[in-house]
C-alpha cells in the first residue's frame, strides 16, 4: 500500500511539474509574438492538454520522460533569436523557480508542522512523498532539460544563439535523440543490472547536478527559516 501511495504521489507531482514546464513554453512564446501554442490550446494549466502517457509513465518510474512538445513557429517571433532562446529557457527557469520558491518551503513546512500531527501512516507517507516529489522532480526536470542534447531545451537554447553553423550542433541535431535514448536506457538498466552502474553517465550527471543546484535553495531557506 505504501509503495502504491508513493507511485500516486510521484504521478501527481510529475503532472504538476510537466504542466508548469509546458505552460511556461507556451506563455513565453506567446509573449514573444508566436500564438501557435495558444491557438493549439496549450497555453493552459490543464495537465490533460500536455500529457503524453508514455512519457508520463517513464518519468514516474525511470525519472526521465516527456510531455507533448509545445508547438512553436519561430517565424512569428518579434526577434527570432531571443524569442527562440527565451521560449526554450522558460520551462527550465519555471521548474527551478517553483522548486525553490514554492515546493521546497512546502516540503520543509509540511515535514516540520503537518506530518507530526498526522495520525494515519498512509496519509503520512503520501503527504511526505508528494511534497518531496514536487521538489525533486522540479529539480530533476530543470536539470535534465538544461542538458545540451537534442531535442532538449538546453540544445534549443544553444542552437538559438549559434550563428556559425556549429558542427557539434549539427551532429547533435542529427543523432542527439539516439544518444539521449541510449543514455536513458542505460540509466534504467543500472537500476536492475549492477554492471550498468559503471557506465551510467546520465545518472551520474543528473545526480551530481541536481545536488549542486538544490544546495543554494536549501541554504537560502535555512537562513530564512532560521535553520
Amino acid at each position: 500500500m505504501i509503495y502504491l501511495l508513493s507511485i500516486i504521489a510521484s504521478l501527481l507531482a510529475v503532472m504538476v511539474v510537466l504542466t508548469l514546464h509546458e505552460f511556461a513554453h507556451a506563455f513565453v512564446a506567446y509573449k514573444c509574438g508566436d500564438p501557435t501554442a495558444k491557438m493549439a490550446g496549450r497555453m493552459t494549466l490543464n495537465p490533460i492538454r500536455h500529457f503524453d502517457p508514455m512519457g508520463l509513465c517513464l518519468f514516474v518510474f525511470a525519472r526521465f520522460g516527456w510531455a507533448k512538445p509545445v508547438p512553436v513557429n519561430p517565424n512569428n517571433f518579434k526577434n527570432r533569436v531571443w524569442g527562440s532562446f527565451f521560449t526554450s529557457a522558460a520551462g527550465i527557469l519555471v521548474n527551478y523557480l517553483s522548486a525553490g520558491l514554492i515546493f521546497y518551503p512546502i516540503m520543509l513546512l509540511t515535514a516540520k508542522y503537518v506530518l507530526p500531527l498526522v495520525a494515519g501512516k498512509y496519509i503520512y507517507y503520501f503527504l511526505g512523498g508528494l511534497t518531496q516529489s514536487l521538489f525533486w522532480n522540479s529539480i530533476f526536470f530543470s536539470v535534465f532539460n538544461f542538458l545540451p542534447i537534442y531535442p532538449l531545451d538546453g540544445f534549443n537554447m544553444w542552437e538559438a544563439l549559434d550563428k556559425r553553423g556549429n558542427k557539434i550542433l549539427q551532429f547533435l541535431r542529427a543523432y542527439g535523440s539516439y544518444i539521449l535514448l541510449g543514455l536513458i536506457v542505460v540509466n534504467i538498466l543500472a537500476e536492475y543490472i549492477f554492471v550498468f552502474r559503471y557506465i551510467n553517465l546520465l545518472g551520474l550527471i543528473m545526480n551530481t547536478l541536481s545536488e549542486v543546484v538544490a544546495r543554494p535553495i536549501a541554504l537560502l531557506w535555512g537562513m530564512i527559516l532560521g535553520g
